[in-house]
């Protein structure tokens, strides 16, 4: 069995270290599989597209200047080559001048509807369409009229358009040409696509070492991240495995300000009321075995003395039988308080919500008081002369009002004067007040004045349960009622609570 703890134990985070592991290098995989496909399937489209627009624009704006000059751009009869219309070339000048127009790694050709040449620009090197030489000089000579730059001019003259990717020599050319508004003359622009295919190729091969790099960083990292990520989980596991072998002092070590640093204050919190409440435990276990102890010892005694001493005195054993009678009054109401208290406080009893007046009830409640104070020459003064309707469980807010005002009785002032008072707000709110001008209580011990056996812990000797407090805690709590207490060391106690108004 402590082998399996043991596992159990240390499965939790060496799995979750695992799942953290698992996951950065499944992202860093499908991060690089998509860079995979990016490169393989669609960077070469991309780019082939981009280059087509630029082609493409630069063969219109060409056309384009071509339709808008005054006349031919060139002559040839059956002589040789005259370029002429000086506005139309000086007009493509500025363009390449200005970079409207740019020929780099781009080459431009200039055909009339004869498919031959009219004016080229070279920004190729090597050029399918006007294959190149090298001369001695070393300045590269360049042919015009090729059989590709004729047979794509022709394409170009039959079809108004042209779009064609032409490879020769392991060198692969876009080229996009227009034709004039006339269709005497036609424009190609065409560029290389070796430097894409080049990159395609050097990525390609350089991606599976820096798949297999990234994958060993990030499984270190993963390594790193997962033992500070869960080094508060474990702390949080160790803390509930103390806390389940009773040690309720334990806290964790809380640093983080994110999620599981609120969860290990929470945590810290729990530990906190959990070892309170462990504490109220053995204190309600104490105390109750030394209220129940003290009635059955006075029960025993005096029953063994009536039996054995003054059964024959009738004076006497009226006297001893009042006292156990009023002994057993005692343990019957210790009994009483603490079955309610355990009914309230686990739920097994549910308020009955109906839509009542709380004024009308603090007046009745109130008159059952009438015979105690004028026993004891004591005032209750009833403040609660407007209507105060809520929605509760009449019978619990009946026993919250009698511990309240039972808990004033037991701390009365000087004056004999305590007060009930039914107070409307105006958003709707009930508000109920019970005001002793007792003592007081110490600030230090307001927090835990609703605890269970806080009578019996400041106030023995005094008659009552020392339950009544919290059985008014758990009732409230029960309906959602807000409450507190008030109060000021030598003037006096002001317990009140806020109840919901019906709803509409």
């Amino acid at each position: 069995m402590a082998n399996a703890t043991e596992n159990r134990h240390f499965s939790i985070p060496v799995g979750v270290r695992g799942q953290l592991m698992l996951f950065l290098c499944g992202i860093t995989a499908l991060t690089l599989g998509l860079v995979w496909v990016l490169i393989t399937y669609a960077l070469q489209p991309m780019y082939n597209r981009n280059i087509y627009q630029k082609l493409e624009k630069e063969a219109s704006a060409i056309v384009g200047m071509i339709d808008s000059a005054d006349g031919p751009i060139s002559s040839r009869d059956f002589g040789p080559l005259e370029l002429q219309n000086d506005e139309f070339w000086d007009q493509l000048n500025t363009a390449l001048s200005n970079g409207t127009i740019n020929v780099d790694n781009c080459c431009i050709d200039i055909s009339d509807s004869t498919c031959r040449n009219v004016q080229f620009l070279e920004g190729l090197y090597p050029c399918i369409l006007h294959k190149s030489m090298v001369s001695f000089g070393g300045v590269p000579v360049y042919a015009k009229d090729t059989a590709t730059a004729v047979r794509m001019r022709q394409v170009l003259f039959s079809q108004g358009t042209l779009y064609e990717i032409v490879e020769s020599g392991g060198n692969r050319q876009m080229m996009v040409g227009r034709c004039s508004r006339d269709g005497n003359y036609g424009v190609i622009v065409s560029s290389s696509l070796a430097q894409i295919e080049t990159a395609g190729e050097v990525m390609r091969t350089v991606l599976p070492p820096v798949a297999v790099l990234l994958i060993g960083m990030n499984l270190l990292v993963a390594v790193l991240f997962s033992k500070w990520f869960t080094k508060p989980v474990q702390q949080l596991s160790a803390g509930a495995r103390e806390i389940a072998a009773g040690n309720y002092d334990v806290q964790v070590d809380v640093r983080r300000r994110d999620e599981l640093g609120l969860l290990g204050r929470e945590f810290n919190h729990m530990a906190q009321e959990v070892k309170h409440s462990a504490q109220l435990e053995k204190d309600i276990l104490a105390n109750v075995s030394h209220d129940l102890r003290t009635p059955l010892t006075l029960i025993k005694g005096y029953a063994e003395t009536v039996r054995d001493i003054t059964g024959e005195d009738q004076d006497k054993r009226t006297e001893q039988c009042n006292i156990i009678v009023d002994e057993t009054d005692r343990l019957s109401a210790l009994v009483n308080s603490v079955m309610e208290l355990s009914k309230v406080s686990s739920g097994a009893e549910k308020p009955n919500l109906v839509n009542f007046d709380m004024s009308e009830l603090c007046f009745e409640v109130a008159g059952r008081y009438d015979a105690l104070c004028e026993q004891n020459g004591w005032t209750l003064q009833l403040e609660a002369d407007h209507a105060c309707p809520v929605s509760a469980d009449p019978a619990m807010m009946e026993r919250v009002l009698h511990n309240l005002l039972g808990n004033a009785t037991h701390h009365i002032g000087p004056d004999g004067i305590f007060i009930l008072r039914a107070i409307p707000k105006d958003n709707g709110i009930c508000r109920i007040e019970v005001e002793d001008h007792g003592p007081g209580i110490p600030p230090e011990d307001l927090p835990h004045i609703f605890d269970r056996y806080y009578r019996s812990r400041k106030d023995a000797g005094k008659t009552g349960t020392g339950l009544g407090l919290s059985i008014t805690k758990a009732i409230l709590q029960q309906h959602g009622f807000a409450f507190g207490v008030d109060s000021t060391l030598g003037k006096g106690s002001v317990f009140w609570f806020e109840m919901k108004a019906p709803n509409k």
